[in-house]
């Protein structure tokens, strides 16, 4: 089965919310970059729980048949960035999430409701 842009959002987001990622959001941007059609980031809190929650991440996707193209992340490890092509997922810690303000750097975006698609 061939996932959609949509579906590995949804997948992503599921998988966050089930280890208890926080402050999960969901920017479509496909009116604003090519760089992908949505962008999901979300909070850790601790080195740790930023592994465990791209690995988890990587896990459940990779059930579904999807593998990333690229997995960067900082040295210190405070953030990782997980790219599926048309879904790029950003994991922080808070202070590296407040450091780099995805959310207003793509303020232009459409913050879609993500209620429904979490547990």
């Amino acid at each position: 089965m061939i996932l959609t842009p949509t579906d590995i959002a949804n997948h992503a987001i599921k998988a966050l919310d089930d280890k208890k990622a926080q402050d999960i959001k969901l920017l479509k941007t496909t009116d604003v970059t090519v760089l992908a059609d949505y962008f999901v980031i979300c909070t850790a809190g601790s080195v740790t729980h930023v592994r465990t929650l791209s690995d988890e991440l990587e896990a459940a996707l990779k059930k579904s048949g999807e593998t990333p193209l690229r997995r960067e992340g900082g040295r210190t490890g405070d953030w990782i960035l997980i790219d599926y092509g048309c879904v790029v997922v950003h994991i922080f810690m808070k202070e590296a999430r407040e450091f780099y303000t995805l959310e207003r750097l793509w303020s232009d975006a459409e913050d879609i409701d993500i209620k429904g698609k979490q547990k």
